[in-house]
């Protein structure tokens, strides 16, 4: 695809190969698009290097005109933040996680005799919520562990001091095997229960360490009073804890909250913000100010924390900062957490600053570049009189030996740099003998030929390397495909780099600084060299056909099993007769020494 806009075409060059969530936005600055990816760069860029079969996504790749990303700690959290972002902002083009469904959550419910179990609805109801979990398989893991490990009741029952008193429930199959401790029918007290509620969070939580420390307490403890049995039940709880190493995090406890950092570098401030809503990152926004005036970072905290709230509709009491702000405002509070899940919101932001910052540093060399090659092209332009920039190049150069073996090299600058996918090279069919001049007549004819087969995009201007005859055999090719006119086309003779145009009696000579004969010099090399390195290749391939692909009655199978073994011409010439007979046989052994003894 062609971009349509050099800041989307930087935008895309300078993404960050981290995971995390990008933005797809249209020339009204609205998401149209919300995906997520394990490495942005390649994730985004593949949008745009190749046509798309489907036809939503050609439609939706050809509305861009923005990209915006958020950088993320792993490939998971990159799921989380997509789900919560699609359903904000509801794009155009997302359909999956558009609906109600999300990803699952283990919740500990509020209620006497919690119980434990998995939900896709997150109520604000006191419960406390685990996850979510971005693999059902992993939640359903941890839910059997806990389950093997504690007797959690899986009943509904509505199991109130009132109730139990009234005798109205009866023990069911679980407390017969095991599996409940029968609290329905005052088996188990409340306090008992609970303490086990304790447990089962700390293993929700990922502090399996404290868990597997307070359990061999336990265990000691049952092996000191010599309850054997219960000290191995024990044990076997441990075991099972090691086994399962995993993390989740209590997203209940985060209260609704914004996140802003700030970083100074050198006359400007690079800051971030996000807004926090349930637990999750709904918004998240990177930007620059500059520092024309010495601002202290309270001044530009005072000024953009106001208009960023209002900017993202966030009314959360509760701002985390990174810098300790020596000033309060009526409205929030500012926090500067040095531990916990707060710190760690706080480290995704400043991941974000910092991945913006060196965005923007990539932008500036990449703009810089851009006009360097933008006054290269218009210097080219200029030169040679073309009426196009000419954002696409071509050079062609010749190569035989003694008239053997001719072939011709094509290689292609696409805004003054080799575009070494587009190179192409010719193996000359319709030229005997060393003829120069026909040869560039034949690939001129076949390349350009294809491209107008193919519907395919003609260069803005087309070298060949030599002088007078190879320009006019070039001009030829392109008469005869009514393209003489369309395709700008010179000549540059080796000796005093003299530029010859189609039609003109004296060559001109460009100044030996100039940047346009820089670039077609270095096309005319690339050429030379591409062209070469195939010459060489059909030459040493000739060879070998010379030397044993042309006996009678040998094929290419025997040829590759007599080179695997003996690797050159000179060891199956001197290989052992038996050697031969072995590997190929004897009929074809007498083939080859009788045409080795016609050689010598």
């Amino acid at each position: 695809m062609n971009l349509e806009s050099d800041d989307l075409h930087n935008s895309l060059k300078v993404l960050p190969s981290s995971p995390g969530i990008y933005k797809f936005l249209n020339k009204s600055g609205e998401i149209i698009y919300i995906g997520k990816a394990k490495n942005l760069k390649k994730r985004v860029q593949s949008y745009f290097s190749k046509n798309s079969s489907n036809f939503k996504t050609s439609v939706l790749v050809k509305s861009i005109r923005g990209v915006e990303h958020v950088v993320v700690g792993s490939e998971t959290d990159a799921l989380l933040l997509e789900n919560n972002l699609i359903k904000s902002h509801q794009p155009k083009y997302n359909v999956l996680l558009k609906d109600d469904k999300t990803y699952p959550w283990i919740v500990i419910k509020n209620e006497p005799f919690p119980r434990i179990f998995s939900t896709r609805k997150k109520i604000n109801d006191g419960s406390i919520y685990f996850g979510p979990y971005t693999s059902v398989r992993q939640m359903n893991v941890l839910l059997n562990l806990i389950y093997e490990i504690y007797p959690i009741r899986s009943c509904k029952l509505e199991l109130t001091e009132d109730k139990i008193k009234e005798q109205k429930y009866s023990i069911c199959l679980d407390f017969h095997i095991g599996k409940c401790k029968g609290p329905c029918e005052q088996k188990q007290s409340e306090n008992a229960y609970n303490e086990i509620i304790e447990e089962t969070k700390l293993l929700l939580g990922g502090k399996t360490k404290s868990l597997s420390t307070l359990l061999e307490t336990r265990m000691y403890k049952f092996a000191q009073n010599y309850e054997f049995e219960q000290a191995e039940r024990v044990k076997k709880s441990i075991g099972s804890i090691k086994r399962y190493n995993a993390k989740s995090i209590i997203v209940s406890n985060l209260k609704d909250l914004d996140v802003f950092t700030i970083l100074k570098k050198e006359n400007t401030f690079y800051l971030n913000f996000m807004v926090i809503k349930e637990g999750s990152v709904v918004y998240a926004y990177s930007n620059k100010v500059k520092d024309q005036l010495n601002k202290s970072p309270e001044e530009i905290c005072s000024v953009q924390v106001d208009y960023l709230k209002e900017k993202f509709s966030s009314n959360n009491k509760i701002v985390l900062v990174n810098e300790k702000l020596n000033f309060e405002h009526p409205n929030y509070r500012f926090e500067q957490p040095q531990i916990g899940a707060k710190k760690e919101l706080i480290d995704l932001s400043l991941k974000n600053v910092n991945a913006f910052i060196l965005n923007q540093r990539k932008k500036a060399i990449l703009q810089t570049e851009n006009s360097n090659e933008k006054r290269i092209l218009e210097t080219i332009q200029k030169d040679f009189k073309l009426k196009h920039l000419p954002v696409h190049m071509e050079c062609f150069d010749n190569s035989n030996f003694q008239g053997s073996f001719p072939v011709s090299a094509c290689v292609v600058f696409k805004n003054g740099k080799p575009s070494k996918k587009d190179y192409r090279h010719f193996n000359v069919k319709t030229v005997e003998g060393p003829d120069d001049f026909a040869t560039m007549t034949e690939v001129i004819y076949r390349r350009y030929k294809r491209l107008v087969d193919e519907k395919k995009t003609l260069p803005q201007l087309v070298i060949v390397d030599g002088g007078k005859g190879q320009l006019s055999a070039a001009v030829t090719a392109l008469e005869s495909l009514n393209l003489r006119g369309e395709i700008p086309i010179v000549g540059i003779a080796k000796r005093l780099e003299e530029i010859f145009f189609p039609g003109d009696r004296f060559p001109i000579y460009l100044d030996k600084r100039s940047e346009s004969l820089k670039v077609i010099q270095f096309m005319r090399n690339e050429s030379h060299r591409f062209g070469i390195e195939h010459h060489r290749n059909r030459r040493s391939n000739g060879a070998l056909q010379t030397a044993i692909d042309v006996i009678p009655g040998i094929g290419p199978k025997t040829v590759t099993l007599l080179f695997n073994q003996f690797k050159t011409i000179e060891g199956i010439k001197s290989a052992e007769e038996s050697a031969l007979i072995e590997i190929i046989g004897k009929h074809k052994t007498l083939l080859v020494q009788k045409h080795f003894k016609k050689t010598v």
